[in-house]
């Protein structure tokens, strides 16, 4: 079957990786086939291209992929930018005030280059063992000054919400809840959403039927910009809420080999 006019591209943490994430076999499978058919196959994180590259290399990603929640897309096997955003000069004093506003919360500031922890606490060394990279440990004071794709606060649940609620006031930067433990601070306008339209943009695709998975709140205007969104079963019921398509299984079931089963059976129209 040719799929070479289909694109898919799907959210890594709670979609396509399962909650130890190893990836899984069926996935891989899945995803395989669809390749090898023809298919266009990337993904759209908020994790920088170190805490990506081993499910780039242990997956057929044939595509650029949209890393930081949007501030980057980068072409893998050409080591290129291809479009990126970064936060305004007032990041860095909009950041001071949330560390000294809630002082136990965890901060780091993400560059292509590294990640830059300038507030440890056990989220963070959480958020680290998961990523599996070693950062730069500085003071904010100490950081480098530009080119901040995102900054990310980590803290526990109930201080994430109420963090959601005070950083409204900051309207120079956009901040979107990506996990119960975290927050991210992104250039304004930037988001997976806005990226997948310069994506389709830049690479001609017009002609594609694109199919975007996802599970938490900053996939919500990526699956909105694809020609069908789709929530894994675990996804937040806002994801649902606003999906072409909710997934049967969760991200623990290959809920992305569910979907190219659907692509495969007919259960999305493809364009042509």
């Amino acid at each position: 079957m040719d799929m070479s006019k289909v694109f898919l591209i799907t959210d890594l943490d709670g979609t396509l990786l399962p909650d130890n994430k190893v990836l899984s076999e069926g996935d891989i499978k899945a995803i395989k086939r669809f390749v090898s058919d023809g298919g266009r196959f990337s993904i759209a994180t908020g994790r920088t291209i170190q805490a990506s590259r081993r499910y780039i290399d242990a997956l057929d990603v044939n595509m650029p992929v949209i890393l930081y929640n949007g501030s980057l897309i980068y072409d893998v096997k050409k080591d290129e930018i291809i479009y990126t955003e970064v936060l305004p000069d007032c990041a860095r004093k909009i950041s001071e005030e949330i560390m000294a506003d809630n002082p136990e919360c965890g901060a780091e500031i993400l560059r292509f280059d590294d990640v830059y922890v300038v507030r440890n606490n056990e989220y963070e060394i959480q958020h680290m063992n998961v990523c599996k990279i070693v950062p730069q440990f500085t003071d904010i004071e100490k950081a480098p000054q530009d080119e901040w794709f995102k900054v990310l606060f980590a803290d526990s649940p109930e201080k994430i919400t109420e963090l959601c609620e005070n950083v409204k006031k900051y309207t120079e930067v956009d901040f979107v809840r990506s996990a119960d433990i975290f927050i991210e601070m992104l250039p304004k306008g930037s988001s997976k959403g806005k990226a997948l339209g310069v994506y389709a943009q830049k690479l001609k695709m017009q002609n594609f039927t694109i199919i975007a998975a996802g599970d938490y709140n900053n996939d919500i205007e990526m699956l909105e910009a694809a020609d069908y969104g789709c929530a894994t079963a675990n996804a937040q019921q806002e994801v649902k809420d606003i999906s072409d398509i909710v997934l049967k299984r969760t991200s623990n079931e290959n809920a992305i080999a569910e979907l190219i089963d659907m692509i495969y059976s007919g259960g999305i129209v493809l364009k042509g």
